[in-house]
């Protein structure tokens, strides 16, 4: 809400100054909600985004229970290196040789990392660091916006994409299943987010980050996740008091990976990481929400006794 700076506004009628404050807000709520020009755009830029979602579903369905094991992890690991690749564009201009360095620094970082596996230890560590990194996020946002060295963008990088990689790779090893579970409540915690944001939303999550995210699409996002909290509680026999605060521990980080990935968005000047799917920009716009949400339910996975 803008700051009519009443203490500058001396002589004027308070009266006149408060109606005119709430009719700037009125104006900001509702600026071209009723245009037809407006409406037909969403229409067609959520009959894009649905239509890009039923291919890509499509095709991650195929790669989790279909293609042998080993396709399946290198597609998870291509995926996180094409959002290395989006990350470094945060980094360095469009045409910058850095962004080769960077992705395959990104890329050694993983290798290393997979000779070690099944490392109980080291994967303990690395999503430990994970953890640590997002709560830095969280706070990091409150102070935003603020400058970032391009090498500070580059361990930040690392340390989205990394650790994401490693939970992915081993939720799938474990067991498929507990990987789509993963991504559902990071879906369904962005979808109900959407659909009740857009209908209802009113009081703004982060503006200086995302200005179109409010408190009311969490609260929506909440609902739908607690809804499949209580479905997978069935699925998975686990008890519903310890599958709601679990998944709702997921949904909450996943925001947190969401809003990071728009800092360093709005930090470089760019609305999407990419293009690479039409209606939802690119990699990093689709999983930016996996990268935090993936290390917690790995990480706190054996805590629910969900094997």
């Amino acid at each position: 809400m803008p700051n009519f700076g009443f203490a500058t506004a001396c002589g004027r009628n308070l009266v006149s100054a408060s109606l005119m404050r709430r009719y700037r807000f009125m104006q900001v709520v509702n600026d071209g909600t009723d245009s037809p020009a407006i409406s037909s755009e969403l229409h067609e830029m959520l009959k894009q985004r649905v239509v890009t979602a039923v291919v890509a579903l499509s095709v991650l369905a195929v790669v989790m229970f279909v293609v042998p094991a080993i396709v399946a992890r290198i597609a998870i690991t291509l995926l996180m290196l094409g959002a290395a690749w989006e990350w470094s564009g945060f980094i360095f201009s469009k045409d910058d040789k850095g962004r080769y360095v960077h992705v395959l620094s990104i890329a050694i970082l993983m290798a290393v990392i997979f000779v070690e596996l099944p490392d109980a230890a080291l994967v303990n560590v690395i999503l430990k660091i994970s953890l640590g990194w997002w709560l830095t996020a969280l706070v990091w946002m409150f102070f935003f916006p603020t400058p970032i060295a391009k090498p500070v963008a580059w361990i930040c990088g690392a340390l989205v994409i990394v650790p994401a990689w490693l939970a992915l790779d081993l939720l799938y090893v474990q067991r498929p299943e507990l990987l789509l579970f993963a991504l559902l409540i990071v879906w369904l915690a962005d979808i109900g987010a959407y659909f009740v944001g857009k209908g209802f939303g009113r009081v703004k999550l982060a503006p200086q980050i995302s200005p179109g995210k409010t408190w009311e699409g969490v609260l929506g996002g909440v609902g739908a996740v607690m809804a499949l909290a209580a479905t997978g509680s069935h699925v998975f026999e686990i008890e519903i008091v310890v599958m709601v605060p679990f998944c709702l521990a997921v949904a909450m980080i996943s925001i947190v990976g969401d809003l990071t990935v728009s800092m360093f968005k709005r930090h470089a000047g760019v609305k999407d990481s990419g293009s690479l799917f039409p209606g939802h920009g690119g990699l990093l716009d689709r999983i930016d929400s996996v990268t935090a949400a993936a290390p917690l339910f790995a990480y706190a996975l054996s805590w629910t006794g969900m094997q």
